[in-house]
């Protein structure tokens, strides 16, 4: 296929029909007819999204939906709330690293930029500080500044590759919270703020374990399933492209830079809403908040369910929030580092997938070990 040609397919929406032999396992499912020779478009017939749907997701989606239902509020707030914040964090580092090669420490940053600035535009215990504009009003503001943060990372970062886009962006999350610490007449120093609160809407109060719990799910499955429209659009299948070989994708006629500060951009946008839950869940926000150790546990949290699935980044969360509240009642309060690390490790070791990709190839090691009695029935006889 001539360059002319992909370039005309990806315009048209036929991406992954012109990239297919250059991502591996984009083959089957994805057929490309071609109307004619040269410059004309490629069309291809490539499955919506909601032909991959299983039985399998409906159950999981009914057992989140009647989760609240038969959990305590301890379990439907604690675990199951937070969960879905951090994973929506994690998502959006998950994006960035599985999908488009790229490694960013400074997610939580940016999340904690969207909570800062809900802070200082909406209402909190500072008075002082925060404007005290309605909830409707703050939210897309704090969104939209930390939108441009993260493209402001993604531009500093994106001309470099490997261990150099790693220690950029730590330095812009270690820079942001030693900026959150010593800074007092914006960001309130160490103390950050106090009760900042969930808004009540149409009289349901979201600061309730169950409606905030719905809030979170309902944010989550809207950014879990952006991202599996964006994977399949011509935009995410070209970033998949930039991923395997940038060059190539250059030389095809792609902007390799600013398909990469896009992704850093929508990256951005599903931390931001993550940072606002997370915001809501604590009901405050401080410098350690967005501390280097928080830098370093949504890498943990994405790597734990496997950074080449959307669905990783909140299987990682559930882990890693189920062994921040109960792995402290077996050992000290400073020692619950060292088990997060043990954990990490060992899944690294075993699985670099993550725990889907663990499930995976379980899967198949036992699909390859059932007996072959139905491929050849034996023959009855005479």
């Amino acid at each position: 296929m001539s360059a002319v040609q992909w370039r005309n397919a990806m315009n048209a929406g036929a991406g992954r029909a012109a990239l297919g032999k250059g991502l591996p396992g984009r083959g089957p499912g994805v057929s490309s007819r071609a109307k004619g020779a040269g410059d004309e478009i490629v069309e291809r017939q490539t499955p919506s999204m909601w032909a991959a749907v299983r039985a399998r997701h409906v159950v999981v989606l009914a057992f989140l939906l009647a989760f609240p239902f038969f959990a305590t509020p301890f379990l439907t707030y604690q675990i199951g709330a937070q969960s879905l914040a951090l994973g929506l964090i994690a998502l959006s580092l998950t994006f960035l690293g599985g999908y488009g090669g790229m490694i960013s420490l400074a997610q939580m940053t940016v999340a904690g930029v969207a909570g800062y600035m809900l802070a200082i535009f909406g209402a909190s215990g500072e008075a002082t500080l925060s404007l005290g504009w309605s909830w409707w009003i703050a939210v897309p503001i704090a969104i939209a500044i930390s939108m441009l943060a993260g493209t402001f990372v993604g531009w500093l970062s994106v001309r470099t590759e490997g261990i150099y886009t790693i220690m950029i962006t730590l330095a812009v999350g270690v820079a942001f919270y030693y900026l959150c610490l010593q800074n007092y007449s914006v960001f309130n120093g160490f103390q950050g703020f106090q009760r900042v609160y969930a808004p009540t809407l149409l009289g349901v109060n979201f600061r309730n374990p169950v409606p905030f719990y719905f809030l979170a799910l309902a944010c989550a499955l809207g950014g879990y399933l952006l991202i599996q429209y964006v994977l399949r659009a011509p935009f995410g299948v070209a970033l998949q492209g930039i991923r395997d070989n940038p060059r190539r994708m250059n030389a095809l006629g792609f902007h390799v830079t600013a398909h990469r500060i896009a992704a850093y951009a929508l990256a951005a946008f599903l931390a931001a809403v993550g940072g606002i839950l997370l915001v809501w869940y604590n009901g405050l926000i401080t410098p350690n908040s967005v501390g280097t150790s928080w830098l370093i546990n949504v890498l943990i949290i994405a790597v734990l369910g496997g950074m080449k699935h959307p669905i990783g980044a909140f299987v990682g969360a559930v882990i890693f929030v189920l062994l921040q509240t109960f792995a402290i009642d077996l050992i000290d309060r400073e020692r619950f580092n060292l088990v997060v690390g043990g954990v990490f490790l060992a899944i690294v070791l075993f699985s670099p997938d993550g725990l889907l990709g663990l499930w995976a190839r379980l899967r198949e090691r036992i699909s390859t070990t059932r007996p072959q009695a139905a491929l050849h029935p034996r023959r009855s006889k005479p």
